[in-house]
């Protein structure tokens, strides 16, 4: 079933708050797709997932992930889970518009989050790093959502 962020019912939303880690799909310039597995936060109708001080080998606005949304803003998030009895099945998929926010009360509100769900989150420098913002346009959803 597909409906509108605002209209996300509340297993759905249930499921995605209640979710460890999601997958950020990206598009390069040439349209070559990029999937990285993200720990993130939902706040109303948007998800904030942080560049963290995690091993990476290129500085935060070098990443792919990144450097493809900075191109072409379109992402999906998709959060899932898999269980042997495939009656258990079940995913979220948010589509939205992605953009780096840099500072000021927003990005303040969105490490919080980000620490609240994440206690790895306390003990890192986030208030110095990018945090990845998805505007949620679309929602879809499919599966067994219970807990």
């Amino acid at each position: 079933m597909a409906f509108g962020i605002l209209d996300l019912k509340a297993a759905a939303r249930s499921f995605v708050l209640g979710a460890r880690i999601g997958h950020l799909a990206t598009a390069a310039p040439n349209g070559a797709p990029h999937v990285v597995p993200v720990c993130f936060a939902l706040a109303g109708d948007r998800v904030y997932i942080a560049l963290d001080e995690k091993a990476k080998s290129v500085q935060p606005r070098e990443l792919r992930r990144v450097r493809n949304l900075l191109a072409n803003p379109r992402v999906q998030l998709v959060v899932d889970r898999y269980d042997e009895d495939w009656r258990r099945l079940g995913f979220v998929q948010l589509s939205g518009t992605a953009s780096l926010i840099e500072g000021g009360e927003e990005h303040a509100a969105a490490v919080a989050a980000l620490r609240d769900k994440y206690p790895q989150y306390r003990s890192m420098s986030l208030e110095s790093r990018p945090v990845i913002r998805i505007e949620v346009a679309r929602v879809t959803a499919w599966g067994d959502l219970s807990s």
